[in-house]
């Protein structure tokens, strides 16, 4: 799903990558605790979750041996909502596992059940009683949409929008703090690029109120709402922009890294002041995949993952919650 368009934007760059996508999480203010991460492996196919620590300590895979991608922290820090790979196909949509962390215990929730379309449904609402999620179908394009379902049993299907039934597709991208409305990305439902029609959107939960708040071509199928409500934070052809709900106040956030990047998959940190990222560093080339932070200006940039020697992959879908450090 959302990462089909990182694959555009990358190839853009001469990068050649392929994910799986899945919604970002919402931010609720709080500390700033543990980062959780997908790590891709080409060469197998398969997605692993991983848990670090803001500084680049204490990285650990969490289930090991279930497929599982975008981890999306609760909004209290206490769990994560994953996405179940191993799903068959059809129906092709994924389970989302509810884990504590600490214990490693965790409840499934099966996907909605509609005819012919797909969900991934994970990322929770401020209130942590709904999650947000994608439908998409090849076969009926008009089930294009947000839709959210009950976190406590999976149950209650309701339809936010509609993409129009064409080429499109509506992608969740956060929840605003106060809960109120959803950022949405409306992009190609073949491969998540940016068409005629694509540009990100705000939605009120209940359907109303949609408006488009940034110019045609200007998408995303990923990003993060600031904690304080004011900005939404997003990428475009490898850079990052913010930019205000009602539309206005769209910019670059340029990272100070003295060489040329990509950066992606952006969420703010729970007390606002930092950002978490998919970050490409670039010469000729562009190397590894790792997990980056910088301060929210841009500035103090840390790479704090990295893939290992060899390993045919990249780390990407960082959300940074209020989970506690691991000493």
């Amino acid at each position: 799903m959302r990462t089909r368009l990182l694959l555009v934007a990358l190839a853009a760059i001469g990068v050649a990558i392929a994910l799986t996508a899945t919604p970002a999480a919402a931010k609720v203010p709080g500390q700033n605790g543990m980062i959780a991460f997908t790590r891709t492996d080409f060469s197998t196919g398969h997605d692993a979750t991983y848990l670090v620590n803001p500084d680049g300590s204490h990285l650990e895979a969490v289930l090991p041996g279930i497929d599982t991608s975008g981890p999306h922290w609760s909004p209290d820090g206490s769990k994560l909502a994953l996405l179940d790979e191993d799903t068959p196909c059809p129906p092709c949509s994924a389970s989302t596992i509810i884990l504590n962390p600490d214990t490693g215990k965790y409840r499934v929730l099966p996907p909605p059940a509609a005819p012919d379309t797909s969900f991934g449904c994970s990322l929770w609402s401020p209130d942590a009683s709904h999650f947000a999620c994608g439908g998409e179908s090849d076969a009926n394009p008009s089930a294009n949409g947000i839709y959210t379902i009950h976190t406590r049993d999976g149950g209650g299907l309701t339809r936010i929008t509609n993409a129009g039934g064409g080429e499109l597709t509506d992608i969740p991208i956060d929840y605003s703090p106060d809960g109120t409305r959803l950022v949405f990305g409306r992009v190609s439902s073949a491969d998540h690029s940016c068409i005629k029609g694509s540009a990100l959107y705000v939605v009120n939960i209940d359907g109303s109120g949609l408006h488009q708040i940034t110019p045609d071509g200007f998408c995303d199928d990923d990003g993060s709402w600031s904690p304080d409500g004011s900005e939404i934070i997003f990428e475009h052809k490898g850079s990052l922009f913010v930019v205000r709900p009602n539309g206005t106040g769209l910019a670059n956030v340029a990272l100070t890294t003295g060489s040329r990047n990509f950066e992606g998959d952006a969420t703010w940190s729970p007390d606002g002041t930092k950002l978490a990222f998919i970050l490409f560093a670039c010469t000729n080339v562009c190397s590894p995949g790792g997990i980056g932070t910088a301060n929210a200006d841009g500035k103090n940039v840390q790479q704090i993952t990295a893939v290992p020697d060899g390993f045919n992959g990249f780390d990407h879908s960082a959300d940074w919650g209020s989970h506690p450090i691991t000493p």
